[in-house]
């Protein structure tokens, strides 16, 4: 049996970088948000997550939304679901936060953490709805 990875010395086709989905829109980066809640890696999350439950709905800034204040609920949220299953070896977490969606009305989301490798290998976490890859 051959160990050689067949694709060693195969020219890269086509490569999207962190940094790239960062500059275009596709993530937007909340690593200083993040290292506020505790994190010391860098953190993104989608443009969907971003869209859907981080920019307040509309009429919902005069009850208290802003999208710091749902970023911060967010990344709390994870920050504590990574906490509970601290010894479990995955590279994703299911977690739910609660969004106020109209004036009273509230909702429970669930979100998914994905870490894994940024651009250079170092360790990252992007912030996704459970269908998004």
């Amino acid at each position: 049996m051959n160990d050689k990875n067949p694709f060693e010395d195969a020219p890269v086709i086509f490569s999207y970088t962190r940094a790239q989905a960062i500059e275009d829109g596709i993530l937007v980066d909340l690593t200083a948000w993040a290292k506020e809640t505790g994190f010391r890696v860098p953190v993104a999350c989608t443009s969907t997550v971003w869209q859907g439950y981080l920019v307040p709905p509309p009429k919902t800034e005069g009850c208290g939304q802003s999208e710091r204040g749902r970023a911060h609920d967010a990344l709390w949220m994870l920050f504590v679901a990574i906490k509970a299953s601290r010894n479990a070896k995955q590279d994703q977490v299911l977690y739910q936060v609660l969004f106020q969606q109209a004036r009273g009305k509230m909702e429970e989301v669930t979100l998914k953490a994905h870490f894994g490798p940024g651009d250079d290998g170092e360790p990252v976490v992007t912030i996704m709805t459970p269908d998004e890859d």
